[in-house]
């Protein structure tokens, strides 16, 4: 009987992306695991694992990967690298109709492309099961504690990206020395987990709601917020969180009161645009504003957080927010600013052990799916074009795709 042929891609999107769907020992886990599974892996020079590394284990380069029934990378495929007829498995970023991917559908749908989007992988209750959410957490939280001892200069901290792995990063722990701040953590989902897990491991407190709100402390202390916490409905007491998922338009956020108290925001919640804003610009020129650093993990760009109005990078992490002005203004550049940390791609800066992580999910969530005839749904819940057609659950990205059509004729009459 004949295998199933996975290659695993080299990354092309600019700006390069170092992480991998598998490291070289998760290949040879994966093909113990299945042994009716067959890996390549397309070269690269830009992989956190070398060439070298996958040819030490015995896991085959193959440039042309054509003959594969399924491909694996990470981000999006540039268009000219798409192989027609293949199933694909990368994150997307289509399905809120980005702009910049109308292109990558549209040829999706021309190349006959079967595209299952990893940020679509869900139980049936509806829990994704493959995420680079925890490096997200990991490194975010890990860079806001480096913007805040940067900005009130009180200890320099090596950059993640520097760092060879997460246990080298770990090593920086030691030197970071805060006064009694208040740190607030928003989120109950892998993001959060992974900032927590920072905290903790440099020795920050965790205190209850109550406690951070209305205690004083000699320690630095972090409080984790859930939804319930900064959210209310007029019309109803008791919270209810289906409610608010379901209706996140007729709550009013209720954070100010967090804001008189926190130092440093870690924003690591999932944020629906319909839900409320967790402050308003008009908020941050209060005199009560406390907070003076924010590290935007899930860096909604003019979301949740208004001061955050554009990515950063991770070569340059940090802008300052004017509160008066409603300008940004060079990182650290002056009293009564607000320091924001916005980068987006936060797992590149660890990728060898993002990847690790990520191969982990892949092997124990993805691939039985391959053989056991995708019980549950899963690949097919996840699948947004098959046979030049969107499936019925995408259906509304039709005149998004189509709109790249028109777009490139107009171009070509131009």
């Amino acid at each position: 009987m004949r295998k199933l042929k996975i290659g695993i891609i080299k990354e092309g999107k600019v700006p390069v992306d170092k992480r991998v769907p598998l490291t070289p020992k998760k290949c040879v886990e994966a093909l113990q695991e299945f042994p009716e599974m067959e890996i390549v892996v397309q070269p690269s020079d830009i992989r956190c694992f070398t060439d070298a590394e996958y040819q030490e284990l015995d896991i085959p380069l193959q440039q042309d990967l054509s003959d594969c029934d399924v491909l694996m990378g990470v981000k999006e495929v540039p268009v000219d690298q798409l192989i027609p007829n293949k199933t694909y498995f990368f994150f997307s970023h289509t399905i809120k109709k980005q702009p910049h991917n109308a292109k990558l559908l549209r040829a999706v749908l021309d190349k006959n492309i079967t595209l299952i989007d990893y940020e679509l992988l869900k139980t049936p209750q509806g829990q994704r099961v493959v995420a680079f959410g925890r490096y997200a957490g990991i490194v975010g939280a890990y860079n806001g504690i480096l913007t805040y001892g940067k900005k009130h200069q009180l200890f320099d901290l090596k950059p993640a990206y520097q760092c060879h792995e997460m246990e080298d990063m770990q090593e920086e722990y030691f030197k970071v020395k805060l006064p009694p701040i208040k740190i607030a953590v928003t989120g109950g989902g892998r993001v959060a987990g992974g900032a927590m897990e920072v905290l903790d491991k440099m020795g920050i407190r965790k205190v209850s709601v109550f406690d951070y709100l209305y205690k004083q402390f000699t320690e630095p202390v972090y409080a984790q917020l859930h939804s319930g916490d900064y959210n209310a409905r007029p019309d109803v007491e008791v919270w209810d969180s289906p409610d608010f998922y379901a209706n996140p338009h007729l709550y009013k956020s209720t954070f100010r009161k967090f804001t008189r108290v926190t130092d440093l925001l870690m924003a690591c919640a999932y944020w629906d645009p319909s839900a409320p804003k967790l402050f308003t610009e008009e908020d941050m020129r209060q005199a009560d504003f406390k907070i003076d650093t924010i590290a935007d993990i899930t860096c909604d760009v003019d979301g949740s957080i208004p001061s955050t109005k554009r990515a950063s990078t991770i070569p340059d992490p940090a802008y300052d927010y004017n509160p008066e002005t409603g300008e940004l203004e060079p990182p650290y550049s002056k009293p009564g600013n607000i320091t924001v940390m916005a980068v987006d791609n936060l797992p590149c800066e660890l990728p060898r052990n993002a990847s690790r992580d990520f191969g982990r999910l892949l092997i124990d969530n993805v691939f039985p799916q391959f053989f056991n005839g995708d019980a549950g749904g899963m690949l097919e819940r996840g699948t947004i074009a098959r046979n030049g057609k969107l499936t019925a659950a995408f259906s509304y990205l039709q005149d998004y795709a189509d709109s790249a059509t028109s777009n490139q004729e107009k171009q070509e009459i131009v």
